[in-house]
């Protein structure tokens, strides 16, 4: 098994620098201090934007192949580094080897999709002659890079969620600058050794791990033209009023439903349910949270959800066994516990799990909860979800929509008509059917409505972020010299 290095710098304009090591990374199962990192003061976050608002006319100007040549590189070094990437996602996030294992291949996957896309930029002709008035006119529509990006990354996906803001902004050539989650900094510092192999021009990137508080030239400084973050709704929508003119892409979670109609495959659903609410010890967006099972089948499948629920194994992350590893920390334990207590007392039924040691939270499940309940309306963003039955498919919908949030659900059904009736009715960004709300691929267009956010992330709809659309119009006239035949001397 590989190791951490004592120390990790920061990447200022594409270069490494340690002017400090005062953040100090947790190994989160053990709470000891595992590595530190250089820390960005204020300065050192103006000298990055600088460097980024300077890179744009050269960002700009790299052709296609040599964006794709930068990302092939990362995609093979991201694979020759791939025990040392899992590695170091498994200490600094607590997320289980196996887990650690498939989030290194997904930030490989979403790379090399940015590869693929990068050559594929491509614009439109438009005609404009719809009338008399637009006769002889043309239209082509080109998109171009938007500038100076700013990426505000979170710690429960460190690898593949800055990966879907650093990947897009190369292949259309936005420099950045990217501050990753203070508690899991040590993905982003590596991409960040990849990105400094390559040629890309000075400036183009840095990697900056900040305090929040000393953070703000993320949001307000006027140099940048795109803010990408990935977070909590309250800080989301925060950052959103102080970001002025610059365009904003959120992506703020939510309270994941899943439906299971009476005509499932009941160990299949129970087998994927399973997994969508607890894998990563549910610290995802798009975890399973609510449960909401057809009458006819709710007692047996409960009766099935509850078995697999205690037998998944919690412990270390590193075991090869490990399901459930730790919380991030031990205040979002203690907040997460907290609400199930809270839920207990207001008459809902504790169905497995509950304890808590330490950031070691129990596989939790509960029935009965009250709509008014946190465990039900808030984002539980840990390993709890929540069970409740329905007997018209209209009356399940209405649930999975009864929420502040909107970012995928999912839906049990082998009916035709369900599924359309879910994805029309639905309020939410994705519908995925026969299996969780948990499900992604790369490639896929991905975000949410509501509180959950605004943009789509999803390499190819990011890239449509950081572009704008940049149009030109020809006037053809008769006579015109511009368009006359060219003479020859045959």
């Amino acid at each position: 098994m590989t190791s951490l290095r004592a120390e990790y710098p920061l990447y200022l304009a594409g270069q490494a620098a340690q002017p400090n090591a005062d953040l100090v990374v947790t190994d989160k199962f053990t709470g000891e201090p595992a590595t530190r990192v250089a820390l960005a003061d204020a300065a050192t976050i103006d000298a990055g934007i600088a460097a980024a608002h300077a890179a744009e006319a050269p960002m700009r100007g790299l052709a296609a192949y040599e964006r794709q040549a930068v990302l092939a590189h990362c995609v093979r070094r991201f694979t020759e580094r791939a025990d040392e990437l899992a590695y170091a996602l498994c200490i600094e996030a607590g997320k289980p080897i196996r887990d650690s294992r498939g989030e290194v291949g997904r930030l490989i996957d979403t790379f090399r999709i940015a590869a693929e896309e990068s050559v594929r930029l491509t614009g439109e002709v438009q005609p404009l002659d719809i009338s008399a008035r637009a006769k002889g006119y043309l239209g082509i529509w080109k998109r171009v890079p938007i500038g100076a990006c700013s990426f505000i990354s979170p710690f429960n996906f460190p690898l593949n969620l800055a990966a879907h803001k650093v990947a897009p902004a190369l292949s259309v050539g936005c420099p950045f600058v990217l501050k990753p989650a203070s508690r899991t900094p040590l993905g982003a510092i590596i991409i960040g050794e990849v990105l400094a192999e390559t040629d890309l021009p000075p400036g183009a990137f840095s990697i900056l791990p900040a305090k929040r508080d000393g953070a703000d030239l993320f949001t307000t400084d006027p140099r940048l033209k795109l803010l990408s973050f990935t977070g909590s709704p309250a800080v989301g929508w925060d950052l959103k009023a102080r970001a002025g003119k610059k365009k904003v892409t959120l992506e703020l979670g939510g309270n994941a439903a899943v439906i299971v109609d009476r005509d499932a495959d009941l160990a299949d659903a129970v087998a994927r349910v399973v997994f969508g609410a607890f894998y990563q010890s549910g610290q995802s967006c798009i975890g399973v949270q609510r449960i909401i099972v057809h009458a006819n089948i709710y007692a047996a499948f409960r009766d099935q959800l509850v078995a697999a629920t205690k037998a998944l194994i919690a412990g270390n992350p590193l075991d090869e066994d490990t399901f459930i590893g730790p919380m991030i920390d031990i205040g979002e334990a203690d907040r997460l516990a907290g609400w199930i207590d809270a839920a207990v007392a207001a008459g809902a039924t504790l169905l497995s799990g509950g304890q808590r040691d330490g950031t070691m939270l129990a596989a939790t499940l509960l029935e009965g909860v009250p709509r008014s309940a946190d465990l039900y309306a808030q984002e539980a963003f840990g390993p709890v979800a929540i069970l409740s039955s329905f007997t018209r498919f209209d009356d399940a919908l209405a649930e999975v929509n009864d929420s502040a949030f909107g970012l995928q659900a999912g839906v049990f059904t082998r009916d035709l008509f369900s599924m359309m009736k879910a994805w029309d009715v639905l309020d939410v960004g994705g519908v995925v059917i026969n299996d969780v709300p948990s499900y992604r691929v790369d490639n896929m267009p991905y975000g949410g409505v509501k509180d959950s956010g605004l943009g789509r992330e999803g390499v190819r709809f990011a890239m449509e972020d950081m572009t704008e659309i940049r149009n030109l119009v020809i006037r053809r006239q008769a006579g015109d010299v511009a368009f006359a035949p060219i003479p020859t001397t045959e």
